[in-house]
């Protein structure tokens, strides 16, 4: 009988590769592709003003406020400013918006010791909502006040540049501009610096006794509340938007219905600035987000190119190398 013949397996039909060249060529055009991925996509869509933000910053400095038990200003006065930030995230997730709420007070010594914004000197809220790319505002979600305006508040946009930015200023319920100075440092850390003023403005009416702004014959009267700021001054990661200094120099008086001097000094103070603390925050916040956005768009895409290539090139020669075996082998085999 006879015997079937054996037929040697057919090299072509053999792994002509290594499990290590193919992992190696796998590997290099993956990092191939996600380099330019990393710089062209994820980078700019890292760029996005957070949503989940929790901060608290002080501003301190001496200056006036009005006592109202004791009817009389009060000078060199130990003062302080407060203002907390606090993330919507759900609303920001259903808007697709940075959904924020701001709570400032000002404190005097007296005030400032009861811890309750309810009690301050001064108390306002506000909801603030913004594109989350450009940083510019939108009338959405419940936003408060509605004519909010501007394009830097307690933010400025990402890749801040060296010229005027508009800022929202509640106090004034109005944009006040803010002029590019130049760099400056704050606890080592280098950003850039804007200033600005705001001229004597109306801001409001609040009801007194008539004795208080010369108006003795008359009850209660509705007396303007006048605004002014001698000077703002705002120290900014460029990169980020994020501030690291601020101060402002507030002042704020009674004048009669119509009147054109001031009567009353509610409160009035050169210069109200971040603490040490709230400085040294920032600044560590800031550093976080540049190494963020540094390694997303930078450093991992810088390695991941070079890597790649590395890969391809050695998955490649170690596949091309195993061909040329198999296909050696073949001859040899046929010859004999």
């Amino acid at each position: 009988m006879p015997q079937a013949k054996t037929t040697p397996e057919c090299p072509a039909m053999r792994r002509t590769a290594s499990p290590l060249a193919l992992v190696l060529l796998g590997l290099g055009v993956f990092l191939l592709v996600l380099a330019p991925m990393l710089a062209w996509y994820v980078e700019p869509r890292a760029k996005r003003t957070p949503t989940d933000v929790n901060i608290t910053s002080v501003f301190t400095g001496t200056g006036s406020y009005f006592d109202q038990q004791e009817l009389k200003t009060k000078d060199d006065q130990q003062l302080t400013l407060t203002r907390r930030v606090l993330g919507d995230v759900a609303a920001s997730e259903k808007s697709g918006r940075a959904v924020w709420d701001v709570s400032q007070t000002i404190d005097n010594p007296k005030t400032r010791k009861l811890d309750d914004p309810r009690k301050s000197f001064q108390w306002t809220t506000e909801r603030w909502v913004t594109d989350r790319k450009t940083n510019r505002p939108v009338d959405c979600c419940g936003s408060k006040p509605a004519d909010f305006s501007g394009e830097a508040y307690l933010k400025w946009p990402f890749d801040v540049e060296k010229r005027t930015y508009a800022w929202w200023d509640g106090t004034l319920g109005d944009s006040v501009p803010l002029h590019y100075r130049g760099k400056a440092k704050v606890r080592g850390y280098e950003g850039l610096r804007f200033t600005g003023t705001v001229e004597p403005a109306r801001a409001g009416t609040r009801q007194v006794p008539g004795l208080l702004v010369d108006r003795p014959k008359s009850g209660q009267v509705n007396a303007e509340e006048w605004y002014a700021n001698s000077g703002m001054e705002f120290i900014v990661d460029q990169r980020t938007g994020r501030i690291l200094y601020a101060a402002t120099g507030p002042r704020m008086v009674l004048r009669a219905p119509g009147g054109k001097s001031d009567k009353v000094t509610l409160l009035e103070s050169d210069k109200l600035a971040f603490t040490a603390k709230t400085q040294a925050e920032a600044v560590e916040l800031a550093k976080k987000d540049n190494e963020q956005l540094r390694l997303v768009g930078g450093t991992a895409p810088a390695a991941a190119a070079p890597a790649g290539a590395l890969c391809t090139v050695a998955g490649g020669v170690l596949v091309a190398r195993g061909r040329r075996r198999r296909t050696g082998g073949a001859g040899a085999h046929a010859g004999a």
